[in-house]
C-alpha cells in the first residue's frame, strides 16, 4: 500500500451538517490528514471489507481509528461496530462511537460489542469542536495501537 492509500481515520456519519462541523474540528486541530468518509454503514463495511466488488483493503496501514455514528441509513451503526469487532483483521481498530444518543441501552450495547468509547454529541459548536480535537489528539496522536497485518 502506498502512502497516499493511507487512512488515518474512517469517519461514519450521514449528518452533513455533523460531518461538516467535525471535518472543520479536525482540520482546525491539524489532526487525521487522510480521512475516509462513509454516509452511511454500508458504505463503511464495503470500505473496510471491500464489499462494493473491489478487492479486499489491507490492514496494516489503518484505519488507525474509526468514528462511528449510531443512526445510520442501511446498515446501522450497532451492526457495523459489531462487524468490525468480530472480524481478526479489523477487531483492534479502535472504534469510537460518536452519536446523539444518549440512551442507556446504546451505550451498554455498544460496550458489550467492543467499542472502545462512546461520546453523545455535545450541542454547541465550540463543545462538539473541543470533544473532536480532543478524540483525534488521543486516539491519533497519544494513543499506542498494535500493528494490523491481513
Amino acid at each position: 500500500m502506498n502512502k497516499s492509500e493511507i487512512v488515518e481515520l474512517l469517519l461514519v456519519e450521514d449528518n452533513p451538517q455533523d460531518l461538516e462541523l467535525t471535518l472543520r474540528a479536525l482540520k482546525k486541530a491539524n489532526l487525521a490528514n487522510s480521512i475516509k468518509i462513509a454516509r452511511d454503514g454500508a458504505e463503511a463495511l464495503a470500505f473496510l471489507f471491500g464489499e462494493d466488488g473491489q478487492d479486499k483493503r489491507t490492514y496494516e496501514n489503518g484505519p488507525r481509528i474509526i468514528m462511528l455514528d449510531l443512526k445510520l441509513p442501511k446498515v446501522d451503526g450497532l451492526e457495523v461496530l459489531q462487524r468490525i469487532k468480530a472480524d481478526p483483521r479489523t477487531q483492534s481498530i479502535p472504534v469510537v462511537v460518536l452519536t446523539s444518543s444518549k440512551e442507556q441501552i446504546d451505550v451498554t450495547e455498544c460496550y458489550k460489542l467492543g467499542a472502545n468509547s462512546y461520546i453523545v454529541k455535545p450541542v454547541d459548536f465550540e463543545g462538539f469542536a473541543s470533544a473532536v480535537r480532543d478524540l483525534g489528539f488521543y486516539w491519533l496522536l497519544l494513543n499506542q495501537a498494535p500493528r494490523i497485518v491481513g
